[in-house]
């Protein structure tokens, strides 16, 4: 079956699925040099109060877009939901990473395969370089080229590999959309964003990718972030709670925002996309229309702060340096429609 193609039955508690339409996003950032403002980063932006009604929004958060890789936390707890055996706490933060291909990234991926009694040729992710420029770089130097398991899904892969051969599935089409386990994913994608799924098409990595609204990934995210410790939702914030470097990597912006708020369930995607959501229920969600991933942690402080989180917390995030000359001379921030508590 065709993945651009494929239906998914409905599922029970979903209501209907957003329109498919062009995003009427808005400025988000801008990129501001000399005091002159160089550059605009249009996007949308959803933030939730802790009893899910809509505190603060921009642009448009209902039309069906891609989440990428935001979307694993949720197919995470679809895998668990599907059968996926007891795994540890780092192995689950994996199962929701796009990691950044280190050595602690790739062991915990063979220990799931492992767990399968299954080897990595088994995967049908694309072979890839690391993800982080300083492992890349030394992986280059070694002498060594892509592989499926330093690709930066490789986690989430070897999950859905385990899951299906607990369940007794087939294991050599498994990223088929007409597929059991995907079909198991999408409904939970469907559950946990509250409403149909779009349209499917294929993820960078091979893997199915649901289209749902901004505002359905963000009431999802809250979901997970406020999940009773033991459901398959408290299990996998845990653990991306608890191993932020394992659902990113070392150096990388969303781990030391989970590590700097108390608390917070976070996850980026490709294009632009972030997802993020505190214990309370409080969450954001961000797209950034062009995909310029500069733009995504900047919009995301600012969205943050709509949900009272210190000012003081989240200024190393807030803004990007504009060099010039070796100096800076500007930044990229968040534009004041999205700043200003009074918007």
């Amino acid at each position: 079956m065709s993945q651009s193609s494929a239906t998914l039955p409905p599922h029970r508690t979903a209501g209907a699925p957003p329109v498919v339409r062009e995003p009427a996003h808005v400025p988000v950032a801008h990129v501001v040099r000399g005091g002159l403002v160089e550059g605009v980063h249009h996007g949308s932006v959803v933030v939730l109060a802790a009893d899910g009604s809509v505190e603060f929004q921009a642009g448009d958060i209902e039309a069906a877009f891609y989440p990428r890789s935001a979307l694993k936390p949720l197919q995470a707890v679809g895998l668990l939901r599907a059968g996926l055996p007891p795994l540890d706490d780092e192995a689950l933060a994996l199962v929701a990473a796009s990691h950044s291909g280190e050595e602690p990234h790739l062991a915990t991926a063979r220990r799931i395969l492992a767990v399968a009694g299954l080897a990595e040729d088994q995967l049908r992710n694309i072979p890839d370089l690391p993800y982080d420029p300083a492992v890349r770089d030394e992986w280059i130097r070694r002498g060594l080229g892509p592989t499926r398991l330093a690709q930066n899904c490789s986690g989430k892969h070897a999950a859905m590999l385990l899951t299906a051969r607990t369940r007794g599935w087939r294991l050599d089409d498994y990223l088929d959309p007409g597929h059991p386990l995907q079909q198991e994913l999408a409904a939970a994608v469907a559950d946990l964003t509250g409403q149909g799924i779009a349209r499917v098409t294929v993820d960078g990595c091979g893997a199915p990718l649901f289209a749902v609204s901004l505002h359905g990934l963000t009431r999802a995210a809250a979901r997970l972030a406020t999940a009773a410790p033991g459901t398959d939702e408290g299990r996998i914030a845990h653990a991306m709670r608890e191993h932020p470097t394992m659902v990113s990597g070392s150096g990388r912006d969303v781990a030391r925002l989970v590590r700097a708020v108390p608390g917070l369930l976070a996850k980026d995607g490709f294009e632009g996309v972030q997802i993020a959501a505190l214990p309370d229920g409080r969450a954001v969600g961000v797209k950034i229309a062009d995909g310029a991933d500069r733009a995504r942690m900047p919009v995301t402080a600012a969205a943050l702060a709509h949900c009272g989180v210190d000012p003081g917390v989240l200024a190393p995030f807030a803004a990007t340096p504009v060099i010039g000359g070796g100096a800076p001379v500007g930044a990229l921030r968040a534009t004041d429609a999205l700043t200003s508590r009074g918007a």
